[in-house]
C-alpha cells in the first residue's frame, strides 16, 4: 500500500513514486521511464486496463467536441493516440503533439504516418512547465494520463492557462481516486499485482510500471485536482468520474 501522504515534499521536492525527489530529478526520472517504455507503452496501455482505455479516451474527445479548423495542444500525447482521435472528429482541426520524451513522439509520428495522416499535424518536445509556445493560441488543451508526471503540476496549469485564449477549453484525462469502497480494494489488488508483473513480462521493466502504479495513489484526487484548476485561472470547473473513479476526466474554461 502507499504510505501515508502525511509528510509532503518540501518546496524544492517532489514525489517520484514513493521517494521524494529533487524537481529537475524527477523530469530526467520521468523522461528515463518514458524511453524505457516507449516501443511498448501502446500495447501495455491495452492489457494493463484490458482495452478500456480506449473508452475512456472516447468518452475524452465526446466532451471535448472539437470544432472545424480549432487549434489543439495535446501535452503528453507522445504516441498519438489523443491526437489521432481528434483529427478522426474534427479533420480541419491543427493538433500540435507535445511530450517531454523524444521517444514518445517518434512512435507518435510512425503512427500517423502509417495511417496516411501527413497534415494537421505537429510533433514538439519540451517540459509542460515551460511550454515553447506564445500564449493565448489554442482553441483547446489536452492532456491525457500525463499530468501526474509532471514535477511541478501547478506550473503546467498555469502554462495551460497562458497558451488557451479566451474561450479555450482545458481537459484533462487522468487516473483518480475511486469512489467505491469495494471496487478500490479490488483495484489495489490488481494494481500493485498485476501491473509491476506484466511490465516485468512484457515491457521487460518491471521498475518502471511499479513508478506508474505508484504516481497514481500520489496523485491528488478529483476535487483537489479541480481546486488547483481553478488556482490556475480556469473556471467552470468541474470533473467526470470514469469506471467508478479509477480515471476522471477535469474540464475548465479560460473565460
Amino acid at each position: 500500500m502507499v504510505p501515508p501522504m502525511t509528510q509532503s515534499p518540501r518546496n524544492d521536492e517532489t514525489w517520484f513514486g514513493n521517494r521524494r525527489v529533487d524537481m529537475n530529478a524527477k523530469t530526467e526520472l520521468v523522461g528515463d521511464v518514458f524511453r524505457s517504455v516507449a516501443d511498448r507503452y501502446d500495447l501495455m496501455n491495452d492489457l494493463m486496463s484490458i482495452g478500456i482505455h480506449r473508452l475512456w479516451k472516447a468518452a475524452m474527445i465526446d466532451w471535448l467536441d472539437p470544432r472545424p479548423g480549432w487549434r489543439v495542444l495535446d501535452v503528453g500525447g507522445g504516441t498519438g493516440d489523443i491526437a489521432l482521435r481528434i483529427l478522426e472528429r474534427s479533420p480541419s482541426a491543427e493538433v500540435t503533439v507535445f511530450d517531454l520524451t523524444p521517444a514518445m513522439l517518434d512512435r507518435g509520428r510512425d503512427r500517423a504516418i502509417d495511417r496516411g495522416q501527413l497534415s494537421g499535424i505537429a510533433w514538439v518536445a519540451g517540459n509542460a512547465e515551460k511550454l515553447p509556445l506564445p500564449e493565448m493560441q489554442f482553441d483547446a488543451y489536452t492532456i491525457g494520463f500525463c499530468l501526474r508526471n509532471v514535477a511541478d503540476q501547478e506550473a503546467a496549469l498555469h502554462e495551460a492557462f497562458r497558451v488557451l485564449r479566451p474561450g479555450g477549453r482545458f481537459l484533462c484525462l487522468e487516473f483518480s481516486r475511486v469512489a467505491i469502497p469495494a471496487l478500490s480494494r479490488l483495484y489495489d489488488l490488481y494494481s500493485y499485482n498485476l501491473l509491476p508483473w506484466l511490465g516485468e513480462h512484457v515491457a521487460h521493466d518491471r521498475e518502471s510500471y511499479q513508478y506508474l502504479v505508484d504516481s497514481i495513489r500520489r496523485f491528488p484526487d478529483q476535487k483537489k485536482l479541480a481546486g488547483m484548476l481553478t488556482a490556475s485561472g480556469l473556471r467552470r470547473v468541474t470533473w467526470r468520474n470514469l469506471s467508478g473513479g479509477i480515471a476522471a476526466l477535469h474540464s475548465g474554461w479560460r473565460i
